[in-house]
């Protein structure tokens, strides 16, 4: 996977000796027992220092016999993670630091099987497998909670990594071959394929990444940096395979280590990119931006500071360049990759405008000149630095799954450069020196904005215009290379080109023995989940609310979802608008600059989302309504809880220039979103007409959503609009129908009760009642019974769920033309809801196809970045493809796909990974704030869990087959189809197709 963001970082237990003394000890406290300059295992410790802030202590060694550095994080943690991390630096484009990441995972000298980390997948319990090219490094982590899969998983990394086969077969799939268009068919054209071609060419579909890549080169253009590390697919057939395995001997040792250094004065540059079609105003798509490069990565408080100041400048609506630039009306949103950047060995900050005209390039150079000026000489408030640092402490305090990964991230580039990743976790300390200078000088901070914005002579100002014929031109740069690499061949060269095509072919097709690989059983998961304890209590009006006591470490989280049953079908549409922008607007006393102000001081977040979710017993049923969210200090619960209550009674929407400049920029972010999520856009499509849910969620978060928002965008009176608000507010935000839910410290939840029951009595009921839209609503409580001796305790969440009987599912093929180079491609099937018991075979068998024959037929065989199959919540079968150069041959794939399943050409230890791979997702861990959530949010108890994952235990495979053939074979279910992706004659011509 590339990667232009943002590592050796072990949780192992290979320093955890004397573990029969230590049993009761956290592992942070035992690792303060490592004295500098013990000798481990050929490793000598170097520093042990312990960061309470993060409950870790952090050891660093080094190998005594190659140098290689070596990080051991020690935390009470279950999810242990291990990384590896290599200093790669491309001198070129062709992405071989990336076609390495994928080859080397295709097998190694211990295993040498095809695909050993595809394989593992459905090997292990792994809560994370994947590897990243950043611009100057190559990173493998892994994260699992088992300890026997720990070690399976380190032995497969390590071997890749060090003793990788690099075959050319290999490097032909994964990077870039020659081809017939058809490999059994000479006759055919040759064309370029490859893995990470098509991945390449489907990430520079995103201007926004090419602006950003772009900004990066030319900022930093003398070394690595002045190349795209991932792979420009013009340049991806230069590389050969020789250098391919040259770049791995060279890079891929334990010693490896370089110094960069680069420097740049005043330059401008233009560059182009395509059209946006769903742009608001397609005169208005030029992008332009100011770089200043800053510190260097390794300066760490510099690099602190300069983060926490980039920060004050543009987050929110109080920072200065949100003011200047966002609401000046010139443009539609802040420049791709706008802030600070410190994954690159010189760190620097841009800023600027996306969808503006070309004309006011200079216009928006001015803006930012000018508001360099006005911070110098005004600097920043208080309360924002407060409210910043306040940032700071509750995301120290807030417990993720997945903090070792995002430890690893954090670390990686700083380490890269010889850094101390250390220093970078001591943010306590850097908290506490950052007030110290800004006590000795309030001026601090305005220093800082005029060394390196005023007086910097190393910046960057970059615009980039569309050009309509842009993917044409990419698309010829591309056959005349194609054409001279063609005319360039011998017969002889020709003749080996098919006859190595056929061997490709025949080495994908063939079983593959992975008797080599390590391996969990079915029977080392745990039969049995813990049960969470939860209470339901009923408060003002009979409002219930459910409390889960958790160890979350200060922070209290509150939910609450409210219906949708009784708002009407006409304001529906606008609900995803109304929830982006209800906690942005202003409310009570407060205009939006200062809620905004006070939701940072008091809060770690206030979010507000459409939640559509379907029944667990009936494909028909469904609830529909919005999810309030949010956490806070303990500290600060009456004050959050104050803010909910002032959005529910008093949300102001009289500031009409303010809503523009909110709708201006989600119609951007929706229209930027869509390369990363094509293959997520075509699947709601196509499951669109098949459960009454399906509609509301193309509404809601399909294509429908993208459209309308463009629509709202180009409107010259955004007044009517405007107006739609107070009216859903009027159906949404009462207690007429609502629910609560407050995760929270043992100690905190009576606390908690007080203010939630306070918040409930004071926001409004309605003073008629309203009757549901949709006559068949369905009152369902939560089936719970004592399992042990837990139990759900008090009262049961009543919700209401919506039922439409006359629902008919129907057929439906849709084509999203849009100018892209590849395609992303949905297919879905209506099968059965969560407790039936066919669910947990159909689960099992989407995991089944997609390891044993969707992985090879799409990506490897197909060139697809990704590609697989999936069962949602819903009951909807997916199957999905991602960065595709297919259609119609991808869509035949997945009929091959079902002829495969129905003839049961699968082991048991087919079925025994499958089921490994699922548990993996089943058993994932669950943060503090969110236990309970499956109860609350969807009406999944811990029963209802415990009996699916039963039956995902007894699935065998005449289960398999039978599901195949009753839900899957053509003709027995109804099914739905949407590809994403370029003009596609076939499809025209094929009068089932919906061409939008």
């Amino acid at each position: 996977m590339w990667s232009r963001c943002r590592g050796l970082l072990g949780r192992g237990r290979s320093l955890s000796r004397k573990s029969w003394r230590w049993k009761s000890v956290p592992a942070n406290e035992r690792a303060l027992e490592y004295r500098v300059g013990e000798h481990i295992h050929g490793f000598t410790v170097e520093q042990v220092t312990a960061v309470p802030e993060l409950f870790l202590t952090a050891v660093k060694l080094s190998h005594d016999g190659t140098g290689a550095r070596y990080l051991h994080v020690a935390r009470e943690d279950s999810n242990n993670l291990f990384s590896i991390q290599f200093r790669t630096t491309p001198m070129d484009s062709t992405g071989v630091p990336h076609i390495l990441e994928h080859t080397v995972l295709c097998g190694s000298q211990k295993y040498p099987c095809r695909d050993p980390f595809f394989k593992m997948l459905n090997r292990s319990l792994s809560t994370f497998m994947n590897a990243f090219t950043a611009s100057d490094y190559t990173l493998y982590p892994f994260s699992t909670q088992n300890p026997k899969d720990f070690q399976n998983l380190l032995s497969v990394y390590l071997d890749a990594a060090f003793f990788p086969c690099l075959r050319q077969l290999d490097f032909w799939q994964e990077g870039w071959r020659l081809e017939h268009e058809n490999p059994a068919d000479p006759q055919t054209p040759l064309v370029f394929k490859g893995v990470v071609f098509n991945e390449m060419k489907g990430a520079f579909t995103d201007n926004e990444r090419i602006f950003a890549q772009h900004v990066q080169n030319k900022i930093l253009p003398d070394h690595t940096y002045g190349v795209i590390s991932g792979g420009d697919p013009l340049c991806i057939p230069d590389l050969t395979w020789e250098q391919l395995k040259q770049f791995h001997a060279t890079h891929y040792h334990p010693s490896n280590s370089r110094y960069l250094k680069l420097g740049l004065t005043f330059r401008e540059h233009s560059v182009t990119c395509g059209l946006d079609s769903f742009a608001a105003d397609p005169s208005r798509q030029t992008t332009v931006s100011v770089s200043y490069l800053l510190t260097d990565i390794t300066d760490t408080f510099e690099t602190f500071t300069l983060s926490l100041l980039s920060s004050l400048l543009v987050d929110g609506p109080n920072s200065p360049f949100y003011k200047a630039l966002i609401e000046s009306g010139v443009g539609t949103d802040f420049c791709p990759d706008v802030g600070f950047n410190g994954s690159t060995r010189e760190t620097y900050f841009s800023v600027g405008l996306q969808g503006i005209a070309e004309r006011d390039i200079d216009t928006v150079k001015q803006i930012i000149a000018r508001t360099v000026d006005e911070v110098i000489a005004k600097g920043f408030e208080e309360d924002r630095i407060e409210a910043l640092l306040h940032k700071i402490e509750i995301q120290l305090k807030h417990q993720s799954t997945s903090f070792g990964l995002a430890l690893t991230s954090h670390i990686a580039s700083c380490w890269n450069q010889d850094g101390d990743p250390v220093e970078l976790l001591k943010i306590a300390d850097q908290v506490s020196r950052f007030r110290q200078c800004l006590k000795e000088n309030p001026t601090f901070l305005q220093e800082k904005v005029k060394t390196y914005f005023k007086d910097n002579p190393h910046r960057l100002t970059l615009s980039m215009s569309p050009e309509e014929d842009y993917h044409d031109k990419q698309a010829k740069m591309e056959a005349e290379k194609l054409e001279k690499k063609v005319n360039a061949l011998s017969e002889e060269e020709k003749t080996q080109i098919f006859e190595k095509g056929l061997e490709l072919i025949a080495l994908q097709s063939k079983p593959q023995d992975t008797s080599c690989l390590p391996a969990l059983k079915v029977s080392d998961i745990e039969p049995k989940i813990p049960f969470t304890v939860l209470e339901t209590t009923l408060t003002a009006d009979e409002v219930p609310v459910q409390y889960c006591a958790q160890p979350t470490n200060g922070v209290v989280y509150f939910r609450a979802v409210s219906s949708l049953n009784t708002l009407p079908e006409e304001l529906k549409p606008y609900v995803p608008l109304f929830c982006n922008v209800i906690t942005k607007m202003g409310c009570g006393a407060l205009d939006y600059r200062e809620q905004a102000q006070q939701i940072e001081l008091k809060t770690g977040g206030m979010s507000v989302s459409p939640h559509i979710i379907p029944d667990d017993s009936h494909l028909d049923v469904y609830e529909q309504g919005v999810l309030f969210s949010s956490l806070c200090l303990d500290r600060n619960l009456p004050d959050m809880m104050h803010l909910w209550s002032e959005i529910f009674n008093n949300p102001r929407f009289e500031e009409e220039e303010h809503f523009r400049v909110l709708v201006k920029k989600t119609a951007q972010e929706l229209s930027n979103g869509i390369p990363d999520c094509g293959h997520l856009y075509a699947s709601i499509r196509a499951s669109k007409n098949l459960t009454p849910s399906g509609e509301l969620q193309e509404m809601f978060s399909g294509m429908d959503q993208v459209k309308l928002m463009k629509r709202i965008a180009e409107m010259s009176d955004i007044k009517p609009i405007l107006r739609k608000l107070p009216r859903i507010k009027k159906y949404l935000l009462n207690s007429d129908n609502i629910r609560c839910s407050v995760n929270a410290a043992p100690q905190q939840i009576p606390e908690a009760s007080k203010e939630v029951e306070k918040f409930l009595k004071g926001i409004a009921r309605s003073k008629k009642e309203r009757k549901p839209v949709r006559p068949h609503v369905i009152e369902k409580s939560s089936e719970v019974k004592p399992v042990g001796s837990e139990m759900v305790t008090g009262l049961q969440m009543t919700r209401k769920l919506v039922n439409d009987p006359t629902f008919k599912p129907c057929q439906m093929k849709t084509h999203f033309v849009l100018p892209f180079p590849v395609n992303y491609i949905g297919e879905c099937v209506r099968t059965v809801p969560y407790t039936a018991p066919d669910y947990a075979s159909l689960r099992i068998l989407a995991r089944l196809m997609t390891a044993k024959f969707l992985h090879t037929e799409i990506r490897e065989k197909g060139g697809a970045y990704g590609g697989g199959a999936k069962l949602s919540h819903n009951g909807i079968f997916t199957f999905y493809s991602y960065r595709d150069p297919n259609s119609l041959a991808t869509l035949k794939t997945f009929e091959k796909a079902v002829e495969w399943a129905k003839s049961g050409e699968f082991t048991q230890q087919d079925i025994d990974e499958a089921k490994l791979a699922v548990f993996a997702a089943v058993d994932a861990p669950i943060a503090p704030s969110d236990k309970g959530m499956g109860q609350f949010l969807y009406g999944i108890s811990d029963e209802m869990k415990q009996s699916h994952r039963e039956q995902l235990f007894a699935v065998n495979s005449d289960n398999l087959v039978d599901v195949s053939n009753k839900y899957l074979a053509a003709g027995k279910s109804t099914r739905g189809q949407a590809v994403l992706g370029p003009e596609n004659a076939d499809i025209t011509k094929d009068p089932s197709w919906v061409k939008r």
